[in-house]
């Protein structure tokens, strides 16, 4: 029964640490920085003329119904235009994508007529642009006027090669239970990153939006499946700094509904436990001491052993009930009951569109941890292929 106890209390430490103890750690470590280290002036951006050359690239597959908003939104950002070049890769592309993208003057078109997915188009892209910073965006997603700005600013910060911009997720129209959830998962996200950044250096960018410095640009494997968080630590893994700001955001609406947020969430988690086997040598704390800290906390513990952690408390809990292990099994049993109820409450309000707090956020956690599971099943069968089917948006 020891052995058992100690099991126990291991997956519920791990799952405790992972959720909700990294984060009182990570803000316990930066308050303890900022009482000791000195206070590192914001740098100032030049004048216009003295900014640098920036390619925006957008990476696209039968864009055509986004693309006018998109431009619209692109002739909006505050960055001189002579130092902007903006790059539409369309990959493989069927649809009247390109067609509409030669009506732009300012537009600088690749196209691939074989689609071969994310990684491979920005390779393609990379080949063509002459700029010192790229900045990747999404078709789907609009920037803020100040993002490039804000970005090239980043750039000037001793060590960082690479930024990553806030994702923002809106609901298309209010109780999109999708949209919602993600949102509130990204507003949590997003102040891990902040932390983590802070700390030392942000644990990858999500391709929404995202910048590299060239001259330490590592290309990500063609195949791989979170291209973007894989270009982005291959940086790291070379000593350099991922900012993260804030100041630079990608707003997009959330998926159309949990199917669609399915697809998303598996995915990632696919490509998480791709990513892990990739970089594992970032877990070693002998050579990166506090990368391998804030990877593990943050990456790896998500998209491994925790959500196995998460299940084997259900049925460890009720063996140490049955051989009589003590009244606070009992106790944690009945919370769990609790909670696991919570989840079915909310998977229901969600299957009629309806929401509440209280239920919608256990379901969202336990719908988040139930796709990592089945992302062990996409990356089986996606692991040769960058290429994926597009989750709808709301």
């Amino acid at each position: 029964m020891v052995t058992l106890k100690l099991i126990f209390w291991f997956c519920l430490g791990l799952v405790f640490y992972t959720y909700i103890g990294y984060g009182i750690l990570l803000y316990a470590m930066l308050r303890l920085k900022r009482l000791l280290g000195k206070q590192q002036a914001e740098p100032l951006l030049p004048a216009d003329k003295e900014l640098p050359p920036v390619t925006l690239m957008i990476c696209a597959y039968n864009e055509e119904e986004i693309i006018a908003e998109k431009m619209a939104n692109i002739r909006q950002i505050d960055y001189p235009k002579d130092k902007l070049c903006v790059m539409w890769v369309t990959d493989g592309s069927n649809d009247g994508s390109n067609d509409l993208l030669r009506q732009y003057p300012e537009v600088t078109l690749v196209y691939s007529p074989e689609r071969r997915g994310k990684a491979a188009a920005m390779q393609h892209g990379l080949q063509v642009n002459k700029a010192p910073y790229v900045v990747f965006t999404d078709a789907n997603t609009m920037l803020n006027a100040g993002s490039i700005r804000e970005i090239v600013r980043q750039f000037m910060k001793p060590g960082v090669s690479c930024v990553s911009g806030e994702k923002r997720v809106a609901a298309r129209q209010a109780g999109q239970v999708a949209a919602e959830g993600e949102g509130l998962y990204w507003k949590y996200e997003s102040t891990l990153k902040r932390w983590d950044s802070e700390l030392y250096s942000a644990m990858g960018a999500a391709g929404e939006l995202f910048a590299v410095r060239m001259e330490h640009y590592r290309e990500a494997p063609g195949n791989a499946l979170l291209d973007d968080f894989m270009m982005s630590m291959l940086i790291v893994k070379d000593g350099h700094r991922i900012a993260y700001t804030s100041e630079a955001y990608a707003m997009e609406y959330g998926s159309a509904d949990m199917h669609e947020e399915s697809k998303r969430k598996r995915r990632i988690a696919a490509g998480g436990l791709q990513s892990i086997w990739w970089l594992r040598g970032l877990m070693n704390p002998w050579k990166y001491p506090l990368v391998s800290f804030l990877f593990v906390s943050h990456r790896v513990l998500r998209w491994s052993v925790t959500p196995l952690a998460l299940i084997a408390l259900i049925p460890l809990n009720l063996i140490l009930i049955w051989l009589n292990g003590g009244l606070l099994y009992t106790v944690i049993a009945i919370l769990q009951g609790l909670f696991y109820t919570a989840v079915a409450i909310g998977w229901m309000q969600a299957k009629a569109g309806r929401k509440s707090k209280l239920f919608y956020i256990p379901y969202y956690f336990m719908f988040m941890n139930f796709n990592v599971f089945r992302g062990i099943t996409y990356l089986r069968t996606h692991s040769h292929s960058g290429t994926w089917e597009k989750a709808k948006r709301g």
